[in-house]
């Protein structure tokens, strides 16, 4: 099956590029694998801080994916997979690519307005080339009906 895989945050382009992917995930019949990163903390002498703020990432991440699998849920009927992981983003994306051959596309979406994003600065640039599937970039200034009107 073609999975699509979309990085979930807090960003208003990742619900954009979410979107965009389940309607075509749907078109298709394929499905959609959204993707929560939780940063890697810096580390603290102090094992017990270190663990709460580990923790509190990885629950926020889970929040953002929940709600996000939610609202894809009640809009398409497409259950996601969820996948929360822990580390940079652009080697945990590498990893999962790699490690599922049914990963069709990685979905993103600039930000409407100066910098595209770190993760769309990342693959679009000068690693653009060492991708093993499509990157597809979704402008992040396109509201609901171009987005379902494009895909």
């Amino acid at each position: 099956m073609r999975i699509y895989l979309v990085v979930i945050d807090e960003t208003p382009e990742s619900s954009i590029a979410l979107r965009f992917a389940a309607r075509r995930a749907v078109k298709t019949g394929g499905g959609v694998e959204i993707l929560a990163l939780v940063p890697p903390t810096e580390f603290t002498a102090f094992a017990g801080v270190q663990a709460t703020i580990e923790e509190e990432a990885r629950l926020h991440a889970e929040g953002l994916v929940a709600a996000a699998a939610g609202a894809l849920i009640e809009e398409s009927g497409l259950k996601p997979q969820i996948t929360v992981r822990r580390g940079e983003g652009p080697k945990v994306i590498r990893e999962m690519i790699a490690a599922n051959p049914d990963i069709a596309a990685l979905v993103l979406a600039a930000a409407a307005s100066g910098a595209p994003g770190p993760l769309v600065a990342h693959f679009a640039g000068a690693d653009s080339g060492a991708l093993t599937i499509p990157l597809m970039i979704i402008p992040g200034s396109l509201d609901r009906a171009a987005i379902d009107r494009l895909s």
